[in-house]
């Protein structure tokens, strides 16, 4: 937990000292306790089978998302000093520090700290516009052979910030939101720190890895900690080719990830390029509604045709069910309970089981199915605190917040809210926090008097 009171803040007109306002014009006092943080934690080694995870290594390293392909292997040959300019949020660098930690102590990389003239990575905070304004899409991003915003808009169509054409890594720099949840900021952190390090590609085919845009994962998982070790063994260089990496990548994972060896191989097959279309129209800001949810029902519509039966179909559905909740709630709750149905109960699919059990809990709730609520909250919450997702934390104590009270217990349910809060401000982000408090409490009203 960050040092530091609980804040009082209002919405709406608050009082001057002044004469007190009138009942219409008088703001809503909402008070916030301390923000919450996790702790810094390993995570879990990955359970796939070294010779799936050779294929995943070369397709993250030798190829791009849009179908480019690299032609040889590049990584820093040099301790890696990360820097951040810019106006960093308080938040910023002390989950900077703990992921540098875990990159030095899980990854065996060489990486520290340093003032930005010493810096081989500078880490640029900048507003959420300045991004968009370049890269429309994008919430982070990366580029070579730059240190600020503005070398790269001078030299944006330039070869040296052209990945395809990079044949060692110097100096690279990431540019982040410093307006948007200490939470989207820490996850741009993490995925954009590991791709200046190591794999350059997103791979929607991965269970298990934050290099798959699907976002399910926000913070490096054991599988990303693997592959950026194998990165920066001995045994590999920049410049080697594909076919010198493909020899030499089974003996590396053998030696990094002995449990590895003893899995039974069950690649996956590549995703195409007419499916992540529609995930990401899905998904996308732009667009009506309509579009949207014609674009989930082809993921779904897609993932069938092709037999899938892993996690992208479990997506698929998902996207479904996301996008008729508002409009059949009877559609939606089929397709999050299908999506589970191809997530099994393995630890690679835990936080995309969190994301669909909050959803189900939440009609359960409002169905007066406390039992059943209770369940999915309890099978969530684990996966949301260990995949430290604080939103989806946040979200779910709240729930169990309002299967309390559903249930008279007024202490449990105000120590569960108040449990939520905190976990919303870093999940959130403080506006988004008051909003979210004042809809509960408007829940609470209307519940009251029913």
């Amino acid at each position: 937990m960050l040092a530091g009171v609980g804040l009082v803040l209002c919405v709406g007109a608050c009082s001057d000292g002044g004469p007190p306002p009138s009942r219409a014009a008088a703001g809503i006092a909402v008070t916030l306790p301390p923000i919450r943080t996790f702790a810094t934690a390993a995570a879990l080694p990955p359970q796939r089978s070294n010779a799936d995870m050779a294929r995943d290594f070369l397709d993250l390293h030798f190829r791009l998302e849009g179908g480019s392909t690299l032609p040889v292997l590049t990584r820093f040959e040099m301790p890696v000093g990360v820097a951040v300019t810019g106006t960093p949020t308080p938040t910023l660098r002390p989950d900077l520090e703990a992921l540098v930690r875990r990159l030095r102590t899980e990854a065996g990389i060489d990486i520290r700290l340093t003032p930005p003239a010493r810096a081989q990575i500078t880490i640029e905070a900048v507003s959420r516009d300045r991004i968009q304004r370049i890269l429309p899409q994008a919430a982070c991003f990366v580029v070579p052979n730059v240190s600020s915003l503005d070398e790269y808009r001078r030299n944006r169509r330039a070869l040296q910030t052209d990945w395809k054409s990079l044949r060692s890594r110097d100096r690279l720099a990431i540019f982040v939101p410093g307006d948007v949840s200490p939470q989207e900021l820490r996850d741009c952190l993490h995925e954009e720190l590991a791709q200046a390090l190591g794999p350059l590609n997103d791979l929607y085919r991965l269970p298990d890895s934050v290099f798959n845009d699907d976002n399910v994962h926000a913070i490096l998982t054991g599988f990303d900690m693997l592959m950026l070790r194998a990165t920066y063994d001995p045994a590999l260089a920049t410049g080697m080719s594909r076919q010198q990496v493909e020899a030499r990548i089974p003996a590396i994972l053998a030696r990094l990830n002995p449990a590895g060896e003893a899995r039974r191989s069950a690649p996956l097959p590549d995703t195409p390029r007419p499916w992540i279309t529609a995930v990401e129209t899905a998904l996308g800001a732009y667009g009506s509604d309509a579009m949207r949810s014609r674009a989930a029902h082809e993921t779904a519509r897609i993932a069938r045709a092709l037999g899938w039966r892993d996690h992208r179909r479990a997506f698929a559905h998902f996207l479904v069910g996301r996008s008729e909740q508002g409009r059949d709630s009877g559609l939606a709750q089929a397709h999050f309970r299908t999506a589970l149905s191809y997530l099994g109960q393995g630890p690679d699919t835990a936080n995309h089981r969190a994301l669909i059990q909050s959803r189900l809990a939440s009609f359960a709730l409002q169905a007066a199915e406390y039992d059943r609520a209770e369940r999915l909250l309890d099978a969530a919450i684990p996966a949301a605190r260990s995949g430290q997702n604080a939103a989806l934390l946040s979200s779910l104590l709240m729930l169990k917040a309002r299967l309390a009270d559903a249930r008279g217990h007024r202490h449990e349910a105000a120590t569960l809210r108040s449990d939520s809060v905190g976990w919303a401000l870093y999940g959130l982000g403080t506006e988004a926090t008051i909003d979210h408090q004042l809809r509960d409490r408007a829940v609470l009203i209307t519940s009251a008097r029913r």
